[in-house]
């Protein structure tokens, strides 16, 4: 199974008040990250059969807005385990239930989206440990009890790349047919 790891995009300040917390959205910059993430998931043909996202509002609207990105028609699920303080256990039987896919992407927060990528990708007795910033994306491909992270990269790198792509693409077009 492939699994793509999400943090949620930036939300501004956590708040105090819990329940107020929950409801807290995405901010301009998260939602400019998700449509970085988005468009550079679709350039690499990231293609989930699932989504599911921690019922938090801002994990659901990461979900979303990439999900849109990516041309995702399926219904975007809500998982309790990817609140952040789930624990290890409760990821793990959330991945059993969706085991029978080929490739799913998780979005939730940290501490434990951060824990639950480096607890897949270590091995026993290792500490793996990832600085997963807001809106960083990771690629991770599960075979029995092994897992492996292909790629990883944040809001950053993926503007940056798109932008270098479209500077090769501009210098590549004749100066004659710009207009």
């Amino acid at each position: 199974m492939i699994i793509y790891f999400v943090r949620h995009a930036s939300a501004g300040q956590h708040l105090t008040n819990p329940k107020k917390d929950e409801k807290r959205p995405l901010d301009a910059d998260g939602i400019q990250q998700c449509g970085a993430m988005g468009r550079a998931l679709a350039a690499l043909i990231a293609l989930p059969d699932l989504i599911i996202s921690s019922p938090l509002k801002r994990a659901t609207q990461t979900a979303s807005l990439i999900g849109n990105e990516l041309g995702y028609e399926g219904k975007l699920l809500l998982e309790q385990a990817l609140r952040p303080e789930s624990s290890f256990a409760d990821f793990r039987r959330m991945l059993d239930k969706y085991s029978k896919h080929e490739a799913i992407m998780v979005v939730g927060h940290n501490p434990s989206i951060s824990e639950f990528l480096a607890r897949i990708i270590g091995k026993a007795g290792c500490e793996a440990q990832v600085d997963f910033k807001k809106g960083a994306v990771a690629r991770v491909e599960t075979v029995r009890h092994t897992a492996t992270m292909n790629w990883f990269f944040t809001p950053k790198i993926a503007r940056e790349l798109q932008a270098a792509g479209a500077a090769v693409a501009e210098k590549s077009i004749p100066k004659t047919s710009r207009k």
